[in-house]
């Protein structure tokens, strides 16, 4: 078995304390023997507005983010996804809002950019959001190997598009990482029943690694990062604040569920994207 680490933060605008944060949290998940640790989306910078993000969008493989995710994945041995980052996109005044794996060696091994945006309105709240204005979506899946399984990417909003989670468990997904900054009303709504959704409905273990608590733009997101096992069991949680929580990934306990429950076999309407 190999213990997995999801990483909660409550980021902010100052790019330099977001890193000094999340090496505090991935020193403390190495130290309690994660193998892998999923930090949030958005870890770096959550900005006063959206435009921030585009300031400090580097180019792929150059910048002191990336540097940075190297460095600690390096400095503690440990399989690390680094949320999002901003990365240049084809256009100006865009990011790809993108999801960086790197392995105990600290070289990067793969690279998600987020799919689906999200251009919402919430009534309750009234707020809005138009991600869709700096960031351009990605449009390929990902999912790569690693000594611990087979590891799928995704992203926050994302996780209503359960088609995509059929493409990744074609792929072989054993391990979702889900790195995340959902809104407080909709995570009350819907965070826990999502994730532990896409779960069960692929026998895997997602790490889902929240934003969660208040945030100097005014924004509140939810948190509850939580680690789920294939039956939909919640294995560890963090509702709120900065921290980690923990739990064992046993490949044996997915490939044996997938044997009793083969519903790849038992499926008879396929989605877009899930060819293997």
């Amino acid at each position: 078995m190999t213990k997995v680490a999801a990483v909660q933060m409550a980021s902010g605008p100052n790019v330099t304390a977001n890193l000094y944060e999340a090496e505090r949290l991935i020193t403390k998940a190495a130290e309690a023997d994660a193998r892998l640790v999923v930090l949030p989306e958005n870890f770096a910078i959550m900005g006063m507005q959206e435009t921030d993000k585009v300031a400090v969008r580097e180019p792929e493989g150059r910048g002191p983010i990336q540097a940075f995710l190297a460095e600690q994945a390096r400095r503690h041995g440990v399989w690390l996804v680094g949320g999002t980052i901003p990365l240049e996109a084809s256009v100006p005044g865009k990011v790809r809002a993108a999801c960086l794996v790197y392995d105990s060696s600290g070289e990067r091994v793969a690279r998600y950019d987020k799919m689906h945006l999200f251009d919402v309105r919430i009534t309750e709240s009234a707020e809005s959001y138009t991600e869709s204005r700096t960031i351009e979506p990605g449009d390929g899946l990902t999912v790569i190997d690693t000594p611990f399984g087979r590891l799928g990417l995704a992203v926050c909003y994302d996780l209503r598009f359960p088609e995509l989670f059929r493409g990744l468990f074609a792929r072989g997904m054993e391990i979702l990482a889900l790195p995340a900054a959902f809104t407080a009303i909709t995570g009350r709504a819907h965070w826990e029943v999502l994730v532990r959704a896409r779960a069960i409905e692929n026998f895997c273990y997602v790490v889902a690694s929240a934003q969660g608590g208040y945030h100097f733009n005014g924004r509140e997101t939810h948190g509850d990062s939580m680690i789920v096992e294939p039956w939909g069991g919640v294995l560890d949680r963090l509702p709120r604040g900065s921290g980690v929580v923990l739990g064992e990934v046993n490949l044996e306990r997915v490939r044996d569920i997938r044997r009793n429950f083969p519903v790849a076999e038992h499926r008879r309407l396929g989605c877009e994207g899930t060819e293997a």
